[in-house]
């Protein structure tokens, strides 16, 4: 009924479309547009087609509009991918993840213009919805079939490397969330020098705002170290899988954009390109330490 071409073109789709929709959740955040329609949802304003049009509102609007374009492909791909792929172990887990994920990303987001959630609550959103971007993008990776032009059912992976993934990718979720409460927070420029919050004080943040900027900091700073240490053991042990030793490359890059990204937006007070790119990296680097976890998996076994 579908052809591979169009499940490999909807799959491509959706995974963008799903990158969007991270990235309009950080422009809402950023140019403080959550409220560009009120506390009206799914309506604007209360009306359809709102009578004013503020560049708050046009953000918002399209936000959710893309949001909505994310929820039909995303179900459309599940489905299509549980038909023709229920072969494949992990599909089945990944297609009801993604759905189930962007649901409570769609309805975190309503509750969130309707009642007003606090910056705690409207953190888990961002993590809700990479979750569910992580799920689609395995399955786009599935559906092209990535993991047997790298051979992965070949690949042994011994203990240590599978901990350290586990485990860095369970840690750098609360690094998200620790990043995404800084928003929420309105703790962005609470401390206004990097590395430091203020230059030449090394004492303890002194209010909320600086505590909350400088423990993401900090959890930043031990993902920097974590990742580096993989990066330096895998390239080392792992030389004859390009899969591993070039990924984990990628994924030390990854980090370094990301940290980079985080000084500049400190150093030129959240501009908003910075701002997004900073988004764009931590999304492209959980997808692929998710992708790293499926790859452990499919190590152990044949399909």
């Amino acid at each position: 009924m579908f052809s591979d071409k169009f499940l490999k073109w909807l799959a491509t789709l959706a995974t963008i479309v799903m990158l969007f929709v991270q990235l309009g959740g950080a422009l809402v955040t950023k140019t403080g547009s959550a409220d560009g329609c009120g506390s009206s949802w799914p309506l604007c304003h209360g009306s359809f087609i709102p009578s004013d049009w503020p560049i708050e509102t046009i953000i918002e609007l399209a936000h959710r509009g893309v949001s909505g374009l994310a929820l039909i492909l995303v179900c459309m791909l599940s489905y299509i991918s549980w038909v023709k792929l229920a072969h494949i172990r992990e599909v089945k887990p990944l297609s009801i993840t993604s759905i189930a994920f962007i649901f409570a990303q769609a309805l975190i987001g309503a509750a969130a213009v309707i009642w007003q959630q606090n910056a705690f609550i409207l953190s888990l959103h961002f993590g809700i919805s990479l979750i569910s971007f992580a799920s689609v993008l395995l399955l786009t990776l599935i559906i092209y079939e990535v993991d047997k032009k790298f051979e992965a059912t070949s690949l042994i992976i011994n203990n240590h490397l599978k901990f350290h993934t586990f485990a860095v990718t369970t840690y750098i979720y609360f690094v998200i969330y620790s990043g995404a409460l800084v928003r929420h927070a309105d703790a962005s420029l609470a401390c206004l020098s990097w590395p430091l919050c203020q230059n030449g004080n090394i004492g303890l943040p002194q209010n909320f705002y600086e505590w909350v900027q400088m423990s993401h900091r900090t959890l930043a700073f031990f993902i920097f170290i974590w990742i580096l240490y993989i990066f330096i053991h895998a390239f080392k042990n792992y030389t004859q899988y390009r899969v591993i030793k070039y990924g984990w490359l990628l994924a030390f890059i990854l980090v370094c954009l990301q940290v980079t990204t985080g000084a500049l937006s400190v150093i030129t007070r959240v501009n908003l390109f910075i701002a997004l790119l900073h988004a764009l990296f931590i999304t492209l680097l959980f997808g692929l330490l998710c992708y790293f976890i499926m790859l452990i998996r499919r190590s152990k076994r044949k399909l």
